[in-house]
């Protein structure tokens, strides 16, 4: 690390030229990146789209429809929202995307009062739909008192993927500025402030431009747009603080090349065992086999690399450059660390260590109260802010059109197949009992089949009507419910919205032998296979983390007990923090209205947090390791290393908390849930836990912190005995 140091220094010039061309080249293509993002991020290749596949091929069913939602005012008589009505498919006549076009007209109950809706399906998937959506905003036009709009997944998508670039604007905006005010108060002038923000916009740009090309062997979900920033700006400038705080201690008396050396040498090593922290942190995710987890993962683990990568090389060449001149601009005078507040805190801390370990245990557990009442859903139309019309479009259209009981969220769909044509008696009679043990279940509100449509309930009697009945009359029936060997079934349960029983009925009934093989689709299975996936397969990714992080820190430090102890805690500030986002969202406090908790926020604060806040615990043990190794004073070393990180670490929380939190101004709610989310785990850990917590442990562990199979501790209490 040493010798890198040199080199960086040596060829200053030429490191800088070739990070000026790589920042030109990807900034280019970090532009396109919004244009090849699309969905939401819960694909799944299971039953579910198995099934949905089967109706979409057999059944006629659409890959993709938009609804539009016709509304007048009171005021408005019926024959001119007629017209009205009739004008907009007028136009809609040259349009030329769409598989079918369904009016208010053709259908019963397409229009009700002041509201009526229309119904365009596709043979694309919804992401796939963005020139269609355009030329159908060019055609579709609004009168004072009459009004369409758009909505359904297509559109939803679409704004999605708008109020994630929004957000991200309105969260930088917040956050870039405030982070620069914590800066000058962490470094006293502009030159050093201003360079960690340098390295954030460098790293966030260049790995948002290398993303870009992932896009060609994957399907990349919006809300990378707010993952990457969200985590690479934080992390990236929390390692510019810790490099640059170091250099500007040691080129205070040495020349710049060596400050230069021990800086890459000291806080670079940390840098890379806390990035390699954040990044196997993030490798968890691989385990879950959904887009959004599989992309969090390749965004943020490229990101922590870049970051790391630019803090290592970009950084010390701009130092090299800058020199003693980092500290010009000087607006602020910092105190000296020894009689800072820090030392005396320090001091205060290691003195009552039994009370000050005690205190901050309480008030984790304490806030880790709320959590066996958290309430997990997968994100939906409400992640859309409120004042986009598509969301009031699509309520609009559900509380009008739609019965409560038989809402696309309560509807199980099972498509029944066999070897032979389902309109024989054998077929029939299988599928009546199928349809009688689904009536029999207590959670089943109606079933919707060729037996329900036609109101015969004999299997017999429903052979001869559809092999031999009129086929103006059975058309309809067969083309809807039957398919050659295949029959489908509307199964609506009696549950609400992310029911754990619908999930639990789907599981239950895709494991019973129906006599006919069953494929089960529908909201209720999409969302049983997520949970299913998620519950399964991240306990292999907190498995990993959890040993990997042992394993980094033993290796890192030389000690069996600093690991545990960090990972120990970082588990019950994280228990603790989800506590506080179940009473702030669920519970609605702080003015949130009551929300169920995203499903993604528990794996993902696990994820990056657990090693983001690694980077403070090696900042700090980092610290204190070098002082014990020179004075084999087990507690005068943690006084010091809290003397001299507290500020960085707190600096680093200050603008890690800044940077994330801005997001919960933002309006997605999944983003603001995991924005808020993050940045409470960040304070937990860098107050109650790294300040207090830590060296309070450290205190009354003395000595056996640094026991390592008893060879370092034996020579640790050798050093302590040899004369000052």
């Amino acid at each position: 690390m040493q010798k890198l140091g040199g080199y960086i220094y040596r060829n200053r010039k030429w490191v800088l030229i070739i990070w000026v061309a790589a920042i030109c080249v990807l900034g280019f293509f970090a532009l396109k990146l919004p244009s090849v993002l699309s969905g939401n991020g819960f694909e799944y290749k299971g039953e579910y789209n198995e099934t949905r596949k089967l109706l979409e091929e057999n059944f006629g069913q659409a890959k993709s429809s938009i609804i539009l939602v016709f509304e007048k005012k009171q005021t408005v008589s019926d024959d001119n929202f007629r017209n009205f009505i009739e004008d907009t498919f007028e136009k809609l006549s040259d349009f030329g995307g769409a598989k079918q076009i369904i009016t208010p007209f053709e259908r019963e109950g397409m229009i009700k009062g002041r509201y009526a809706y229309g119904l365009l399906t596709f043979n694309k998937k919804a992401e796939s739909l963005g020139n269609e959506i355009k030329q159908l905003n060019d055609l579709l036009e609004n009168k004072p008192d009459l009004k369409v709009t758009m909505t359904g997944e297509p559109i939803i998508v679409q704004d999605l993927n708008v109020a994630s670039q929004e957000d991200l604007a309105k969260a930088e905006m917040i956050g870039l500025p405030i982070a620069l005010v914590v800066l000058i108060l962490a470094f006293g002038g502009l030159v050093a402030a201003s360079l960690p923000l340098v390295i954030g916009v460098v790293s966030i740009l260049t790995t948002m431009g290398t993303v870009y090309f992932f896009s060609y062997s994957a399907d990349l979900t919006i809300f990378i747009l707010n993952i990457v920033p969200m985590i690479g700006l934080a992390l990236s400038i929390d390692f510019a603080l810790l490099f640059i705080n170091r250099y500007k201690e040691e080129v205070e008396t040495k020349s710049i090349s060596e400050a230069l050396e021990i800086t890459v040498a000291t806080a670079g090593r940390s840098i890379i065992f806390s990035g390699l922290c954040v990044f196997i942190g993030l490798s968890g995710l691989w385990f879950i086999k959904i887009d959004i987890f599989q992309n969090v993962a390749l965004g943020g683990m490229t990101v922590v690399l870049i970051s790391a990568l630019c803090a290592l090389t970009f950084l010390p060449a701009v130092l090299a450059v800058l020199g003693k001149n980092i500290n010009k601009l000087s607006i602020l005078k910092i105190s000296n660390s020894q009689t800072s507040i820090w030392h005396k805190f320090a001091a205060l801390v290691m003195k009552r260590p039994i009370i000050m370990a005690t205190v901050a245990l309480a008030i984790l557990l304490v806030g880790l109260l709320p959590v066996k009442q958290m309430v997990l859903a997968i994100p939906g139309t409400d992640s859309l802010p409120a004042k986009y019309p598509s969301r009031l479009a699509l309520e609009a259209f559900q509380d009008h059109f739609i019965d409560k009981q038989k809402r696309d969220e309560k509807k199980v769909t099972i498509v029944l197949q066999s070897h032979e044509s389902m309109i024989n008696k054998n077929n029939l009679k299988k599928v009546r009992k199928v349809i009688n043990k689904l009536e029999s279940d207590r959670l089943v509100y109606t079933v919707n089949s060729p037996f329900s449509a036609t109101g015969i309930k004999d299997d017999d009697q429903l052979f001869q009507f559809l092999a031999h009945g009129d086929k103006t009359m059975t058309a309809p029936i067969t083309d809807y419910f039957i398919k050659e060997n295949q029959t489908r079934l509307e199964v609506y349960l009696r549950t609400g919205e992310h029911s754990a029983k619908a999930r639990q009925w789907v599981s239950e009934w895709s494991e019973k032998d129906l006599g006919l093989k069953a494929s089960i689709g529908g909201a209720i299975k999409f969302e049983q296979e997520i949970f299913t996936e998620i519950f399964q397969k991240a306990p292999y990714g907190l498995l990993l983390i959890v040993v990997s992080t042992f394993i980094i820190l033993m290796t890192a430090f030389q000690s069996i007990l600093i690991p545990i102890k960090a990972i120990l805690m970082n588990v019950l500030s994280l228990g603790c923090t989800f506590g506080i986002v179940v009473w702030i969202f669920q519970q609605g406090h702080l003015g949130i209205a009551p929300v169920d908790i995203a499903l993604i926020l528990p794996v993902f604060v696990f994820t990056l947090v657990f090693g983001l806040s690694m980077d403070y615990e090696v900042f700090l043990i980092s610290r204190i390791q070098e002082f014990y190794l020179s004075s084999g004073d087990n507690s005068q070393a943690t006084i010091a290393g809290l003397t001299y990180t507290s500020k960085i670490i707190t600096s680093a929380a200050a603008i890690m908390i800044v940077v994330t939190g801005a997001f919960a101004f933002t309006g997605v709610m999944p983003v603001k849930q995991l924005g808020v989310g993050i940045a409470i785990a960040i304070f937990i850990d860098a107050t109650i836990v790294r300040m207090v917590l830590v060296p309070a442990l450290m205190k009354l562990l003395g000595d056996w912190n640094w026991w390592f199979f008893g060879y370092k501790h034996k020579h640790r209490r050798e050093n302590r005995k040899k004369p000052a």
